[in-house]
């Protein structure tokens, strides 16, 4: 795979004035690594956008800093904004090629599998990543995963069924189910399923029906004791009585 590289520029403007800047297209950004102090950087929001979409969090990318050496990173998830899905804030970590790193390495499910088309079943993919440790220059991009073994509903893809190179130690548990397929639900599961939505609605309905009469009753009480509502008779009321006396 070719060389990734991802240009970079120093940083010292920090806060809310960051603001102005990433309306310019540039993503604030900070590098650091083992033994290496932060430094904040800018990067072009179109370049790293490109950058991002080879490399991934799992491919090492060449970090030029100005006129500076080029330096080996991995690309950490980046902090999105929340509405426009622009990165608003993206870490570079710096790796030393003698050390090992610890990190993620996403998982490609290919193929198709026979108990999902023949069968109508259901594939269910618990996890889209695997934890490993390894020297740098041996890490992979991704690693692929083929379905089409899938033919049963028995059948399943162990964390330990993964082709993965020996020079890379797999953190995660070799006994993990990464892919299987499920059946198709029955007739009756479904009703079960369906059954407590309806309960639900129907007593959501009572609820509103009794608020609304316990509503109406209060109107009517209010309007029986309000002395706005007293009719007219003529005749004389207790204080009117008292007060000729």
């Amino acid at each position: 795979m070719e060389k990734i590289v991802l240009n970079a520029k120093i940083r010292n403007v920090f806060g809310k004035k960051l603001k102005s800047y990433r309306k310019k297209g540039l993503v604030p950004a900070v590098l650091y690594g083992h033994k290496v102090k932060p430094q904040p950087l800018f990067v072009n929001l179109s370049e790293f956008n490109s950058v991002f979409s080879q490399s991934g969090t799992s491919t090492l990318v060449d970090l030029k800093i100005e006129d500076g050496k080029a330096q080996k990173i991995l690309i950490k998830e980046p902090q999105y904004h929340p509405l426009e899905l622009k990165p608003l804030h993206v870490d570079f970590y710096q790796v030393k090629m003698k050390e090992k790193i610890q990190t993620e390495i996403p998982l490609k499910f290919v193929g198709e599998s026979p108990a999902v088309k023949e069968m109508e079943g259901t594939l269910i993919t618990p996890r889209d990543s695997i934890e490993i440790e390894c020297l740098p220059a041996d890490l992979i991009h991704e690693v692929i995963v083929d379905i089409s073994k899938l033919k049963t509903f028995d059948d399943v893809i162990k964390v330990s069924d993964l082709n993965i190179p020996s020079t890379i130690e797999v953190l995660t548990d070799q006994d993990e189910v990464i892919a299987s397929v499920t059946p198709p639900r029955s007739e009756e599961e479904l009703a079960e399923l369906e059954a407590p939505v309806e309960e639900k609605v129907e007593e959501v309905e009572e609820v509103e029906e009794a608020e609304k009469k316990e509503e109406e009753g209060e109107e009517m009480v209010g309007e029986e004791t309000s002395p706005e509502k007293i009719p007219e008779t003529g005749q004389e009321t207790p204080g009117e009585k008292s007060e000729e006396k």
